[in-house]
């Protein structure tokens, strides 16, 4: 008699499979939603270290949330008051410097086969075909601008709700952790959003202080377009050595369109900068303080810009940080209950 394998699956398996099944479809279907919440949820661990600082203070929870998100506004507020008219004095500067810069990479660029540079008029209507092409679907371009508006209104009020909420994330994670792990589950959950949002902060900081030394470097040296290349070099730093490798390049490029002698200055003072900030400050800055591999942070980068564009860039990297150290702390911990009860 031949062995025969039957396979015996019980209407409850077939049950919690459908329900599986269910609930990634609805997931699907509110992926969008859930994506402000995944974001908001990361503003409001960003957040926290500043709410808890102002508890220590005695001022209430509420008031202490409204205090950080308003000050988050106003600090973002004044900084784009301040340097927009700065960048549109450059932009228009740029655009009636253009056809200098275009004679000096035009032969070089169509000598590598690049059509669009073959001329000034051939150039020109390369750009006017990618408007018009852009500007056809307009109404979609105005939801688009509209929707992100609407959408990051949505997420900054889920992020402010969350954070006066004090222990809400947390009775979250406790109800959705298994009963033996939710102890350590939780404990893991604290430090590293603690540790998350401290390594944020100091990335800014450090983001600020290139910029702004970058800022002062070409400003010294009259170099053009002295806020833009600021601005490049504070928000490419986000992103480790890759970030400030693309900036540099791009601004010895521009500065050698006018000068090769400035060229090398502006280089040279690049190389000290970015060398002040990766042994110097970056050590103290960030001691005890998460490190994450940079081709996880380009991942994050490039997951949360096609998601929610810039600002979910951003914020992707931070919420890649709370992965990234909650696991590893979590299989260290499981590793080392394992090896005491062995």
């Amino acid at each position: 008699m031949n062995d025969e394998k039957v396979l015996d699956i019980s209407w409850g398996t077939i049950l919690k499979i459908a329900s599986a099944f269910v609930f990634i479809y609805f997931a699907y279907l509110v992926k969008d939603i859930l994506i402000w919440i995944v974001f908001a949820l990361v503003i409001s661990v960003l957040a926290d270290p500043a709410i808890d600082f102002l508890k220590r203070l005695r001022f209430p929870r509420v008031l202490s949330t409204i205090l950080i998100y308003v000050l988050i506004f106003s600090i973002f507020g004044g900084l784009i008051y301040f340097i927009i008219p700065f960048f549109a004095f450059e932009i228009q500067q740029f655009t009636q410097l253009f056809p200098q810069y275009f004679e000096k990479i035009a032969p070089p660029l169509s000598g590598l086969g690049v059509e669009a540079f073959e001329s000034m008029e051939v150039f020109t209507g390369t750009i006017e075909g990618w408007l018009m092409r852009a500007s056809s679907n307009i109404f979609n371009a105005i939801a688009v601008i509209f929707g992100g508006i609407i959408s990051t209104m949505t997420i900054f009020m889920l992020a402010i709700f969350l954070s006066i909420e004090e222990k809400g994330v947390d009775d979250i994670i406790a109800l959705l952790s298994p009963k033996k792990y939710e102890r350590i589950v939780l404990a893991i959950w604290k430090k590293s959003k603690l540790k998350v949002s401290k390594w944020f902060g100091m990335r800014l900081i450090l983001s600020v202080f290139v910029g702004l030394l970058t800022f002062i470097a070409c400003h010294i040296l009259n170099v053009r377009y002295a806020v833009s290349f600021g601005l490049l070099v504070g928000i490419s730093d986000i992103i480790p050595i890759i970030g400030p490798v693309f900036s540099g390049v791009v601004i010895i490029l521009f500065c050698a369109l006018e000068s090769w002698v400035k060229a090398l200055f502006i280089m040279i003072i690049l190389v000290l900068i970015q060398q002040i900030e990766g042994s110097i400050l970056t050590p103290i800055l960030t001691k005890k303080v998460i490190g994450l591999p940079p081709a996880l942070v380009l991942v994050a980068l490039l997951i949360g810009g096609r998601l929610w564009g810039v600002l979910g860039a951003i914020l992707a990297i931070p919420l890649l940080g709370l992965f990234y150290e909650f696991f590893k702390n979590f299989l260290r911990e499981k590793k080392e209950a394992q090896a005491e009860l062995q």
